[in-house]
């Protein structure tokens, strides 16, 4: 990587040089304005439906998850919005970096949480991880990938800002987004062999559902839905990683990066998509409000605690 990515130069009068500075922006191009407006709009919408969502289904997790990560684009897109307007600004483009990379890290952590639930939903005994476990590790693995792409944003910016060399804040950033992509695939995994052991009824313990038969085939119907909107959204959080850890690996100054319609479609849209399946096959809609997940933990605690008794109970007999 080079500081030729992310340094500002300074515009001069003659229409050659005006040219050649143009092509020295931080981004190698300036982003185009109509673009910036239409993905700051839409942003805005997908996280005000968020909040009120979740305000409405009382899923608070959703607010440090995906209305955090709507804002952040927001900010980012805004970011993008004000490099258009003064493209050789050296801020707009250092906000706009750091953010659009870390932003989708907390919405990843929404789907290890809902995909918790639907373990507890359809039963644990088909999941090779509790579903405690399952949410702690892989919502411990997304905040490791956030931490680690902050520190390589902050690190990069202020090596810019000071003359010195990005290469190590761009090399951080790309282990962090390197090892959220693992993530994601192993959770993906584990999610198809859940799912599988579910439908062929392959548990890898036997233990009772949690609800019985006269509710299970409408809360099943909701379930489908969510499992379909969690396979969609892990589709566009799966190529917006492929092509980030792309875009890093080729450089600040890449063929990659320096391609704004790869940015816009690869990353700006794929999270909106990604945000706004989430807004219409919503956890609070197809899965119930709070009161009901915590239904469903208490209904599973009583059936692990009467599972745990019975087999006391089995082996104090022998």
């Amino acid at each position: 990587m080079s500081t030729i990515g992310l340094n500002v130069y300074s515009t001069v009068n003659n229409t050659t040089a005006t040219q050649t500075d143009y092509q020295r922006t931080p981004y190698g191009y300036t982003p185009t304005l109509y673009v910036c407006v239409l993905f700051v709009i839409l942003y805005s919408v997908t996280t005000t439906l968020h909040v009120l969502q979740t305000c409405w289904s009382r899923l608070w997790w959703l607010f440090p998850t995906a209305v955090l990560a709507g804002i952040a684009e927001v900010i980012g897109w805004s970011g993008r919005l004000w490099s258009s307007i003064n493209p050789h600004a050296a801020d707009p483009f250092l906000i706009q970096i750091v953010t659009t990379i870390i932003a989708p890290t907390p919405f990843i952590a929404a789907n290890f949480v809902i995909l918790g639930h639907i373990i507890k939903r359809l039963g644990p005994q088909y999941s090779r991880l509790s579903a405690k476990w399952y949410t702690f590790i892989f919502c411990s693995c997304d905040f490791v990938a956030l931490v680690v792409q902050a520190i390589g944003g902050a690190q990069a910016a202020g090596a810019s800002q000071n003359g010195q060399s990005s290469d190590a804040g761009g090399h951080i950033m790309l282990g962090g987004i390197v090892f959220q992509l693992v993530a994601i695939c192993v959770y993906a995994l584990l999610a198809v062999e859940f799912l599988l052991r579910y439908h062929y009824d392959r548990p890898f313990r036997r233990g009772a559902r949690v609800f019985s038969s006269s509710t299970t085939d409408a809360l099943d119907r909701g379930t489908r839905f969510m499992i379909s909107a969690l396979c969609m959204i892990w589709i566009y959080l799966f190529i917006r990683s492929i092509y980030r850890t792309i875009e890093l690996s080729d450089g600040w100054t890449g063929r990659i990066i320096t391609t704004e319609r790869y940015f816009n479609i690869l990353d700006g849209a794929m999270i909106v998509l990604a945000m706004f399946t989430l807004n219409l096959f919503h956890p609070g809609l197809l899965l119930g409000k709070a009161a009901q997940w915590k239904r469903i933990n208490t209904s599973q605690a009583g059936s692990l605690e009467a599972l745990e008794k019975q087999a006391k109970s089995s082996t104090s007999s022998l």
